[in-house]
């Protein structure tokens, strides 16, 4: 995850040519590994549901990978745009390609995401900027994850958004600061906790409190 702030860089988004372009953001803003971005249908999506509309993942290697995610409104507009430019089908794939499969493919992008990269290095040169550093689409799953896990989220969800089988492989992004510690503890507030000024019973007797 070295390459997390590099792999979202704006550059590479504006360097990158289409449908290049809207892959890798889709990616950044959802989390999907690219195989399952590839494999989205039409019939998977919903315009209505949450705020901006969701869509179902249908391909993992396992259950916890098949999961609803919402729509970010860059990726609602992603989208909707391709389904309107598309006619408005009822199904098919969200990414159609001349590939055996019938939808894009990692070596399908090959070669724009090389073209991205000297596109975005002759721009940093031009413009005295530090070079965008080579990376893999896998990196910007990785990227949108220690996003969540920066932000605030809990292992438990995270694992959920992610697909993830073990919440124990999305515990790599979560890592609780000191502020989330102590809100956690003020959650607390409304709960008895520590010492009660009036001794506990138990069985009908007092019970001995230790010294605090």
């Amino acid at each position: 995850m070295a390459s997390k702030s590099l792999a979202a860089s704006p550059r590479y988004l504006a360097a990158a040519p289409e449908p290049l372009a809207s892959v890798a953001a889709v990616l950044i803003d959802t989390g999907l590994r690219p195989e399952e971005c590839f494999r989205l249908r039409w019939e998977t999506v919903t315009w209505s549901n949450g705020r901006h509309g969701t869509f179902l993942v249908t391909h993992g290697k396992t259950a916890a990978a098949r999961r609803v995610l919402p729509m970010t409104p860059r990726v609602r507009t992603i989208l909707e745009s391709r389904w309107e430019e598309a006619g408005g089908p009822v199904e098919g794939w969200v990414w159609p390609a001349p590939t055996r499969s019938g939808h894009l493919e990692s070596s399908s992008l090959k070669k724009q995401h090389a073209r991205a990269f000297r596109e975005a290095a002759t721009e940093s040169k031009k413009n005295n900027l530090k070079p965008v550093r080579q990376f893999v689409l896998y990196s910007l799953r990785h990227t949108f994850l220690t996003r969540l896990g920066e932000s605030g989220c809990d292992a438990w969800t995270l694992a959920r958004v992610a697909g993830h089988s073990s919440v124990a492989m999305s515990t790599r992004y979560v890592h609780p600061s000191e502020d989330a510690v102590l809100t956690a503890f003020e959650r607390l507030g409304g709960h008895k906790i520590g010492h009660s000024k009036e001794s506990p019973v138990l069985n009908g007797k007092p019970a001995r409190l230790l010294p605090s």
